[in-house]
């Protein structure tokens, strides 16, 4: 199957591109590194009108570090962050997840800011802004505004972005001292889209977690914070805190029947990744030995 017709426009800078947004509203749909556009148009799942090509801006692109705050351009490329020396000492958890996102070909072309706009439930990044309190920049002609990434995504493929704004950069704090991240996901293979997945960061001080952040995919309309099992286990983490905390988490989710995976079976995949974090992150193999689960 072909996309319908559509008229195409390669925007000069920003500006130029937020203009053919505000001239043709739902009708037009941005291009970025087009992984995930170009084939919802060839199944025809969107009929546009007008495709607004911005991948030449190279204003969007790059990597800075700044005050303590690590800012990515939304048209950096998932291969660029993956080799980039500032992800790997600023935010770690990024160069590992990378490594998950679909195959080369995919990362050679996709951009952070397409995958973080499409908000497919399932995608790595989405969560790992979520893990890593990230605050996700968008830009209309009234100017910009800055999204706390737990406000961003709002549901399957939906987010507070406007048909008139563009995703422009992701800032993120740096990683602090004793900072720890865990990512796993289980998929049926390497490159596939996850059945459940995983991406947490922390400070462990004493042997306790202080800042556990934990945050899953593909286990609801989009990446969810483990927000009554977090605070169980910012504190000394016993077995019974744990299993504790596994029940907290096993009735805060909601994920969904699918060809992939039941309700039931996400459910459990999504404590045994709890339980294998916590385990990791303070070191203590005892922890996922006892069948906390």
């Amino acid at each position: 199957m072909k996309a319908s017709a559509f008229n195409y426009a390669r925007a000069t800078s920003v500006l130029n591109a937020l203009e053919l947004l505000v001239a043709h509203g739902e009708k037009a749909k941005v291009l970025s590194g087009g992984q995930s556009l170009m084939p919802a148009l060839n199944l025809r799942l969107i009929y546009p009108e007008l495709v607004v090509d911005i991948g030449g801006l190279a204003e969007l692109r790059g990597i800075a570090v700044a005050d303590n705050v690590l800012t990515i351009g939304a048209l950096t490329r998932h291969v660029d962050l993956a080799r980039s020396p500032e992800i790997a000492a600023h935010a770690p958890l990024l160069t590992e997840a990378i490594a998950h996102v679909a195959h080369p070909a995919i990362r050679n072309r996709g951009t952070i800011g397409g995958s973080l706009a499409h908000a497919d439930p399932a995608s790595e990044l989405p969560a790992c802004m979520l893990a890593l309190d990230a605050t996700i920049v968008v830009r209309g002609q009234a100017g910009e505004r800055r999204i706390p990434a737990g406000d961003f995504f709002t549901g399957i493929y939906e987010t507070a972005l406007s048909a008139q704004e563009i995703l422009i950069a992701v800032e993120l704090p740096i990683a602090q001292r004793n900072s720890v991240h865990f990512f796993y996901e289980f998929a049926r293979r390497h490159g596939d889209y996850a059945l459940t997945g995983l991406a947490a960061q922390a400070t462990v001080a004493g042997g306790a977690f202080t800042g556990l952040r934990m945050a899953y995919f593909a286990v609801g309309d989009r990446p969810l914070l483990a927000r009554a099992a977090e605070p169980l286990l910012n504190a000394i983490v016993t077995p019974a805190l744990l299993s504790e905390a596994s029940k907290a988490l096993a009735e805060e989710l909601d994920p969904q029947d699918d060809q992939q995976a039941s309700a039931s079976m996400r459910r459990h995949l999504a404590k045994v990744l709890m339980v294998r974090c916590v385990s990791a992150l303070l070191g203590r193999p005892d922890l996922n030995a006892g069948g906390a689960v």
